[in-house]
């Protein structure tokens, strides 16, 4: 399996906690939030769940701009393989 070694950003983290503590912040929001910030500082890799999750928000256009920018971290952190 081809390890994907990239880790969440500081500034992409700092959103993701952001995301988290914001009571009108999406459910999908922070599911990919979540992902992000479990991903930082650790060389975790993103779930295929997750990756399906971050590549149906990155081609709608109903999320955020902020929203899209989580999935686009989840989705970098994926298996090389998948």
């Amino acid at each position: 399996m081809a390890k994907n070694n990239k880790q969440t950003s500081s500034k992409v983290a700092s959103q993701a906690a952001k995301t988290l503590n914001d009571k009108n912040a999406s459910k999908t929001a922070k599911k990919l939030a979540a992902s992000a910030l479990s991903q930082s500082g650790n060389k975790k890799q993103t779930g295929a769940e997750l990756e399906d999750l971050a590549s149906t928000v990155l081609s709608s256009d109903k999320y955020s701009k902020d929203t899209k920018e989580l999935a686009g971290s989840v989705l970098s952190q994926s298996n090389k393989k998948r």
